[in-house]
């Protein structure tokens, strides 16, 4: 009987210290796999910041790349141009304008998204300044395809304007007799649109050779600034942005010039 007594005891000992041990067993896994789960989560958190601030940090730079010195220079320039050939209409017409786009670019520079209609807008504002400045050397023609509902289709802002002013004053300022830019807004799919910007300017294959001894030149900049964040659109998940840029004499015989493209895609609905 007293064996059977101990016997019993020693199972209840054995089954004690197993139970005990299951319960430090599962209090540590439940320790590690809370301090893991805090740790990606911080990790998360810690991700999300510096995205953040890399994308404030861009969209200033995208910003200061819109706002090129050189280009409120040269139209200072050319207004105060015109004011000394007295000419009065013409001159408070390319004042009106200016003074439009600046406020157009610092509204919308204070905005998450802008709808394609508001982005047109913009752009034809600049277009026109371009357009008065270099007359007749500059030709450009705006399509939007009718399949579009451009009041509800939206795009981050400060994307497309850098792109333009570098093929003017990048592509076409160089090149002999009248630049022509495009500007096509087509319809993909439902869930799809596209954008091109095509010159006849001397490419960005010869545009980068005239810069290769030069410091780092705005085109460079804007170009980083775009592609950085375009990257970082992508990597948030809120925006699926394509883009390419190819000079045209690789593709087509006889031209010359740069066609960019940035393709659009529908994140919430593409699936």
């Amino acid at each position: 009987m007293l064996e059977t007594s101990e016997h019993i005891n020693q199972i209840f000992l054995i089954l004690f210290a197993i139970a005990l041990i299951i319960i430090v067993a599962v209090v540590l896994l439940f320790v590690t796999f809370n301090n893991r789960k805090n740790k990606l989560v911080q990790e998360q958190l810690e991700t999300k910041l510096n995205n953040q601030k890399r994308q404030h940090k861009l969209e200033l730079n995208a910003l200061r790349a819109q706002m090129n010195p050189h280009f409120v220079h040269n139209s200072l320039n050319a207004i105060q141009y015109y004011i000394q050939l007295n000419e009065v209409e013409k001159s408070e017409d390319y004042l009106a304008k200016f003074s439009k786009l600046m406020r157009l670019f610092f509204e919308y520079s204070r905005k998450q998204t802008i709808s394609l209609e508001n982005e047109l807008q913009l752009l034809n504002k600049y277009l026109e300044i371009e357009k008065l400045r270099f007359e007749e050397g500059l030709n450009y023609n705006v399509e939007v395809d009718t399949k579009l509902d451009i009041e509800d289709l939206f795009l981050p802002p400060m994307i497309l304007q850098p792109i333009l002013e570098n093929a003017i004053n990048h592509g076409i300022f160089h090149k002999e007799g009248q630049g022509i830019l495009e500007l096509k807004c087509v319809y993909v799919n439902d869930t799809v649109f596209k954008i091109e910007v095509v010159d006849n300017g001397i490419g960005i294959n010869r545009a980068r050779e005239l810069s290769k001894n030069k410091k780092k030149t705005h085109t460079e900049h804007s170009s980083f600034v775009l592609e950085e964040r375009l990257l970082l659109l992508k990597e948030s998940n809120n925006w699926d942005i394509d883009f390419t840029i190819l000079d045209r004499s690789e593709t087509q015989e006889n031209q010359t010039g740069t066609r960019v493209v940035l393709i659009f895609k529908d994140v919430e609905n593409e699936h």
